[in-house]
């Protein structure tokens, strides 16, 4: 266990102590001061519509013993207050961060999986620390903390942990380059290239460029990839002579593959075949992409040496993330899925073939936007409309502006007029839904994290 000192954040950062004592051992950091516990060291970030600087006094009087600021101009009479706090300035708290988090990482000799991709990082990174929990003592990123202020703060909870499973999510080039720089993975895994963010990168090929980032941090890494993606497929072809790479799919032949899936509304089962090695694995959520999670999961348990016994209970045993596949069985008979943290067609593809998946049950789909999607939009959310057909979905119920494309194609695509009903705004949808859904229904919820559908998910479930 290593805990940071002032010290030691004086020398990483080359900030300026304005009192206090260097000794002073900094356990635990935090961005909000709002939430501040006692002892808490308070990193004041700033951003573009918000300022920590304006609340390191609000950071002090609830408890922290530290604050780390940039903006400093504070009179004598207002220092007296906490004359026994200490205050540490530097030039730009977020570049701090970074450099406070790079030296904490380097202070552990432990395996650091990190996890990109368009799709399925975050259900992902559930299962394999749920394998690896077998083993280690295991710290993960925690909800959306993907980000270069997420990773960072995540890097900072590191204590006792024998091993670390980040998730790094993107928007632009450059920014995974910036995560990986800064937790220098052993195992870097990308599960897909997709269509996520194609409006910020203009094309598949540059959602990989940016991807591959995740390379940069550690050029002796383990590269985990899913043999089944197209762009990955041709990847691992061309650069399997250069890199340590190990493959799993479904459909193609690699390292690791399923075979016999036997896919359930709740549950799914595979053989894993590892070579001449096979056995049964359970899968204790529904849907083909769980399936390639945990091919990936057993990549990982492999690679760190992980009993195959211990591999299949994390497996069995694994949680996952709230918002993604959150599956509530109401007392009416209705079963609500709540996917909605996020959408791309990759995700919505896979989410629709699990809400296919319940034969006995009228299906309703209730979809909304995929965002950051620019020139491309207009297509994919027709492509949404064709999924919907394919998938013979009972209802589509949609609200959102690029959402009407996916109406207009599952017209054209023959849908009856009286299955499909779109809504200005969500107050209009939540009461049709209260009119129309009956004992027996089940209810997909799926849109981009901005259009908010994962709270009309939670809503619905107060009134049916």
């Amino acid at each position: 266990m290593k805990f940071l000192t002032v010290k030691e954040i004086l020398e990483v950062t080359q900030g300026k102590l304005i009192q206090g004592n260097p000794n002073l051992i900094c356990k635990n950091f935090s961005k909000d001061s709002r939430t501040i516990q006692k002892g808490d060291t308070y990193i004041a970030i700033k951003g573009e519509n918000f300022d920590g600087n304006a609340f390191w006094k609000q950071a002090l009087e609830k408890g922290a013993d530290c604050v780390i600021i940039s903006d400093f101009h504070k009179s004598s009479k207002e220092l007296e207050a906490f004359s026994n706090k200490t205050i540490i300035m530097v030039k730009d708290t977020l570049e701090a961060l970074y450099k406070i988090a790079s030296y904490k990482r380097q202070q552990y000799n432990i395996p650091v999986i990190a996890i990109t991709g368009s799709v399925g990082k975050t259900s992902t990174k559930d299962m394999i620390a749920s394998v690896i929990s077998q083993q280690y003592k295991v710290l993960k990123t925690t909800g959306n903390n993907n980000n270069n202020i997420g990773l960072p703060f995540t890097i900072l909870k590191l204590e006792d942990h024998e091993a670390m499973v980040l998730e790094m999510g993107m928007n632009h080039l450059g920014e995974i380059s910036l995560l990986t720089k800064i937790a220098k993975p052993d195992i870097c895994i990308i599960t897909n290239i997709g269509t996520s963010h194609i409006g910020n990168l203009g094309s598949r090929e540059n959602i990989l460029k940016a991807k591959l980032e995740i390379l940069e941090g550690n050029p002796n890494s383990i590269v985990i990839m899913n043999n089944d993606n197209d762009l990955l497929h041709k990847w691992v072809k061309e650069n399997k002579n250069k890199k340590s790479i190990i493959t799993y799919g479904i459909r193609e032949p690699s390292d690791i593959n399923a075979k016999n899936i036997s896919l359930k509304e709740n549950n799914s089962q595979f053989f894993y075949q590892d070579g001449k090695k096979e056995g049964l694995v359970n899968v204790p959520i529904g849907g083909e992409h769980f399936i390639s999670n945990a091919l990936c999961a057993i990549c990982v348990g492999k690679v760190l040496k992980i009993d195959m016994n211990k591999i299949i209970k994390g497996i069995e045993n694994f949680e996952l993330t709230k918002k993604r596949m959150d599956i509530s069985q109401l007392k009416s008979g209705i079963k609500i899925i709540n996917d909605a943290y996020n959408a791309s067609l990759e995700s919505m593809k896979a989410s629709l073939k699990y809400l296919a998946s319940f034969k006995e049950n009228r299906k309703i789909a209730v979809l909304g936007d995929m965002l950051e999607l620019g020139e491309y939009a207009k297509y994919l959310h027709e492509e949404v409309g064709k999924l919907v057909v394919e998938n013979k979905i009972d209802k589509l119920i949609t609200c959102g502006e690029n959402a009407k494309y996916i109406v207009k194609k599952a017209e054209e695509m023959g849908m009856s007029y009286e299955n499909i009903h779109h809504f200005d705004n969500i107050e209009e949808l939540l009461n049709y839904l209260k009119q129309i859904a009956t004992s027996g229904d089940v209810i997909l919820f799926k849109a981009s994290n901005g259009m908010k559908f994962y709270e009309i998910a939670d809503k619905i479930k107060t009134f049916l």
